[in-house]
């Protein structure tokens, strides 16, 4: 059972986290990040942790700014922001090769406005322009980026026609049980479609409880997933962390009780199976 933490590149939550010696630990990136001192900083943090764990992730800026960094963004309507996901994005995955980890890149995130889709009018446009991105990333840091599903229509796992597109082109994921729980209103069995219909693709997971309404971040156990009937779903050769709301960015005990909550699954699934 993969114990994977997650941490900013502050040296205090490193730390924290260190001390239960994950088998997978993912670095949440800012902006702040990528200028000389903060990119500076980050080389060496990401030293620090692996020396320590075997598999890290990168996880991409979520904004800039204050605004989304949507990988469908337009050029023409959001030039500046375009700019710093692209070249951010080049960078980190180049990192990544360097430094054999992962770079994790959001394929969406949220639409604020009615009708503009990262710039778009149109979510089908939106959609094609952030699978073609993707495309060109995958070959770009082959085995070193995933992309993660969001709770937006341009990028959202739930729906077996999109699916396939990204089956077809074989895509590497990440996929997030609470975002794609919530973008099925709730509805277990078809999350439990989805995990099996993207197996083979998933590369990467967050697992991370919801009540299916809103993105409230709980942890395992405290929302409605079904995680008896997830687990047997993953993939095993994937990388897993626990993405919860922590109460204490510097103390991640939900992230550790959601670790126990799953080994007692697996614990109760196995003695169902194998009676003694």
């Amino acid at each position: 059972m993969l114990l994977g933490l997650k941490a900013s590149t502050d040296q205090r939550q490193i730390r924290d986290r260190l001390q239960y010696h994950p088998d997978v630990f993912e670095f949440h990136l800012t902006e702040n990040d990528f200028t000389e001192a903060g990119w500076s900083h980050f080389v060496q943090m990401a030293a620090l942790v692996q020396s320590q764990v075997p598999t890290v992730v990168f996880h991409h800026p979520m904004r800039f700014r204050g605004q989304r960094n949507e990988l469908a963004m337009n050029p023409t309507k959001y030039p500046t922001r375009y700019d710093f996901l692209m070249t951010s994005s080049v960078k980190l995955m180049n990192f990544a090769k360097k430094a054999n980890a992962t770079a994790l890149i959001h394929g969406g995130y949220r639409v604020d406005t009615p009708g503009d889709y990262a710039g778009w009018t149109d979510v089908g446009k939106a959609q094609d322009v952030a699978l073609a991105r993707m495309i060109a990333f995958a070959q770009e840091a082959p085995g070193h980026v995933v992309f993660e599903n969001s709770m937006s229509p341009i990028f959202r796992y739930g729906d077996p026609t999109f699916e396939d597109r990204l089956l077809r082109w074989h895509l590497p994921l990440a996929y997030d049980t609470s975002h794609t729980f919530i973008v099925l209103h709730g509805d277990n069995d078809r999350l439990m479609a989805s995990l099996a219909h993207l197996k083979p693709l998933i590369q990467h997971y967050h697992l991370v409880d919801s009540m299916g309404q809103t993105h409230d971040s709980l942890p395992l156990g405290r929302g409605r997933i079904d995680w008896a009937r997830v687990l047997p779903l993953l993939n095993q050769n994937a990388s897993r962390i626990y993405e919860i709301g922590l109460k204490d960015q510097f103390d991640c005990r939900e992230m550790i009780e959601s670790h126990h909550y799953l080994e007692s699954v697996a614990k109760r699934l196995a003695a169902t199976k194998h009676p003694a």
